[in-house]
């Protein structure tokens, strides 16, 4: 009787508290923390990111913080650590990122934060650039040059990731139209502080421009070069898009993905796989006089009521114990049925969605964040994913895979579908797996071809040691995307097993290395984590009891599962050569 009740409360919560999320229209919020906090003497500093943990649940620390507000203040602290020969790492201001980019070694290390580095420096009408600062926000981007009459041609959907971070991880939009969705293919010209000798003062700043081909090494740097101060981005004229939603059956998806990406300018699809949808994404550019003044608020990334989140946790936390997987089922049809009718929060004048298609300008429909930007209210309502409240807690996977594969392993997942119908409904409470377009790119560490993007979001247990129901099935996609067709990893996103053998993936991975020797031959800005990225050193994967579970490790024996619990390292049921955690 109690295991009924608990299953009766999860189906109640669940479809209750997902429409009351999905509808609320909330206008305060709590501000995100500094993801930097020191202790009251300042000798002691701590770094997370924005969801609280990194992939290994290790506590980053640092000596000192620093936060400077000019250029010259920048080449000040970056000597200093290079004449002492202390570690730095640099720090955004709400740290997207969840690998540990961020986190120096040891614990002598400096952290450099471009919080306050966040002014527009110029922009330059008739060459239709901007420079800005690296610590300006992509909000804060979109929203100065849409002053001006100009715009940022593509961008990741997310505006609370600073034009600093989201070059040091390559983040980008959707689409294989011009030079492709990245935003760092957009960069004419930056400025770099590096580490130099006594001659130079133990610090120079170095300019780059489309003449110079380190500029390619420092468009995704990962960090590892310097300190990025100023950046001068190529825009266009303001232009206005139309935007449909369209669902499809997915039974054709293999077929028409690679193709839908040439056929509209800012195509993207959502995919739900245990519910057998598409949803395809219609999006082109109209002429500037088409009538519309269209909003594109994304309803995940609004404000939400705490205790509405905490009780959407709840009810995915009895699902996880009591192994409900219709449960999951229900929760993930009722939430992706109430984004369809809402238009996933799109408005046609900024208030209210009457209809297909949606017209408005570049600036109002390209990217959202509202959480963000609302005044403080003691936590009452917040960002979905805030550490600080018992909201969502996930883990990411993913990768690029390159359009002349993406049918096949689109199959190779539907294949798992039908094998386990409700493997994928925990991905779905999530909106499923985006896909979004990727074209090859000049930076050394971008993208290598045109691809797909696949973005999958799904639960992580609070305790590392305990399995997810249908554990297996995402890993063995996880491993699909990433090892048998060969898909390369979001710098930003993603669990260790993901970097293994990264780096051989990139064809100009010889320049980048040579760039970096030469930026910084004292390894200031390098640390363990970002070595092992590089392939540099070992140790990109962890194996103890239970690594697996985390994406720690790839499993190669019970242990590495929870065999406890009744989970063993077990080949994949579509991929033989995958090694995943089964429930048996």
């Amino acid at each position: 009787m109690p295991f009924l009740c608990l299953k009766e409360m999860s189906h109640k919560l669940a479809f209750t508290s997902t429409l009351f999320i999905l509808f609320l229209s909330v206008v305060v919020s709590t501000s995100p923390e500094d993801p930097i906090n020191c202790s009251s003497n300042k000798t002691t500093c701590t770094i997370t990111n924005s969801y609280g943990i990194f992939p290994d649940r290790s506590t980053c620390q640092a000596a000192q913080a620093l936060y400077p507000t000019t250029e010259q203040e920048l080449v000040s602290m970056v000597a200093f650590a290079s004449k002492n020969k202390r570690k730095v790492k640099v720090a955004t201001r709400y740290s997207h990122s969840i690998p540990k980019l961020v986190c120096p070694e040891g614990q002598d290390g400096i952290l450099i934060s471009t919080k306050y580095l966040n002014k527009v420096l110029n922009i330059d009408m008739k060459a239709r650039t901007m420079c800005v600062e690296s610590g300006v926000t992509l909000k804060q981007l979109i929203d100065e040059a849409s002053k001006a009459g100009l715009a940022l041609p593509y961008a990741p959907y997310w505006w609370g990731l600073t034009i600093g971070g989201l070059m040091g991880t390559g983040a980008h939009g959707s689409t294989l139209w011009g030079k492709g969705s990245s935003v760092h293919d957009y960069v004419v010209e930056l400025r770099i502080v590096i580490p130099s000798g006594y001659e130079d003062g133990y610090a120079k700043v170095v300019s780059l421009n489309e003449q110079n081909e380190d500029l390619n090494a420092a468009r995704v740097s990962l960090g590892v070069l310097g300190v990025i101060s100023q950046i001068t981005l190529k825009l266009e004229p303001m232009f206005k898009r139309s935007i449909t939603y369209s669902t499809e059956d997915d039974s054709n998806l293999g077929d028409k993905a690679a193709a839908f990406g040439h056929e509209h300018e800012f195509a993207d699809i959502t995919w739900y796989p245990s519910q057998h949808k598409a949803v395809y994404r219609i999006d082109d550019r109209v002429p500037i006089n088409t009538s519309g003044n269209g909003l594109y608020d994304f309803i995940p990334f609004r404000s939400t009521l705490s205790a509405e989140l905490a009780f959407i946790r709840t009810a995915e936390d009895i699902e996880e114990s009591t192994r409900d997987g219709g449960g999951k089922c229900i929760l993930a049809k009722t939430t992706t049925t109430a984004l369809t009718i809402a238009a996933y929060g799109l408005t046609n004048n900024g208030m209210i969605f009457t209809g297909y298609p949606v017209i408005g300008f570049q600036n109002r429909l390209q990217s959202s964040g509202t959480c963000l930007d609302s005044r403080n209210d003691a936590k009452i309502t917040t960002c979905a994913w805030d550490s600080r409240i018992k909201g969502e807690f996930f883990h990411q996977t993913t990768f690029s895979v390159g359009l002349s594969f993406v049918k096949d392993f689109i199959e190779d997942v539907q294949k798992l579908v039908q094998l386990e119908p409700k493997g994928f409904c925990g991905v779905e409470q999530y909106n499923g797996i985006l896909m979004r377009y990727v074209k090859a790119s000049s930076a050394y560490l971008g993208k290598q071809e045109e691809a797909i993007d696949f973005d999958i979001t799904y639960y992580r247990s609070k305790d590392p040691m305990t399995p997810r129901l249908y554990e297996d099935i995402i890993e063995e996609v996880e491993q699909l995307g990433i090892f048998k067709y060969g898909g390369i990893p979001h710098w930003g996103k993603n669990r260790n097993l993901a970097f293994q053998g990264v780096i051989n993936k990139y064809k100009n991975a010889e320049k980048f290395l040579k760039v970096k020797e030469e930026y910084d031959p004292q390894g200031i800005f390098s640390s363990e984590w970002t070595d092992q990225m590089l392939g540099l050193k070992e140790g990109v994967t962890i194996l103890k009891d239970g690594c697996a579970l985390e994406g720690l490790c790839i499993c190669s024996q019970d242990s590495h599962c929870n065999p406890v619990k009744g989970y063993f390292c077990r080949p994949g049921k579509v991929y033989k050569e995958a090694r995943v955690c089964t429930y048996q």
